[in-house]
């Protein structure tokens, strides 16, 4: 566990770099928002988590939670996993709450298709541009 990284994952990385060379400006675990999020888009108001599949319990009902029942130690992980999901949950909220948009990617799907994750980032800020009446600019 003392090998496990908060910041700098090499998801964020992937994801950061992505976005740098699209032209998009950030700040990385911007500790004045709720759940200090991987990536702020401040100019737009969307906060950017890259969450792991097992810290964050992906697919926690069908593969995650059966597999760790079985597993050693499995009263102590089941109760980290859905803790943190329930974390998740109210971060989402209070962000929301404040008027930012919440994006959560698997860290699989950043890796391996992080073209798609820029994608639905460029998407919402298209969205909210339009919300907003306000043109698209980097």
């Amino acid at each position: 566990m003392q090998h496990i990284h908060s910041k700098d994952t090499s998801i964020e990385l992937r994801l950061r770099r992505a976005l740098w060379e699209k032209g998009y400006r950030y700040r990385k675990n911007d500790k004045r928002l709720p759940g200090t999020p991987d990536i702020a888009l401040t100019k737009y108001k969307i906060a950017i988590f890259c969450d792991s599949e097992f810290f964050h319990g992906k697919d926690w009902e069908v593969l995650l939670k059966p597999r760790l029942e079985k597993g050693a130690n499995s009263e102590f992980w089941i109760k980290k996993i859905t803790r943190n999901m329930n974390r998740d949950d109210e971060v989402n909220k209070k962000l929301l709450f404040l008027g930012w948009s919440v994006i959560r990617f698997w860290g699989t799907d950043i890796l391996k298709r992080p073209e798609e994750c820029i994608r639905v980032i460029e998407e919402t800020i298209f969205d909210l541009s339009i919300q907003n009446g306000q043109g698209v600019e980097k």
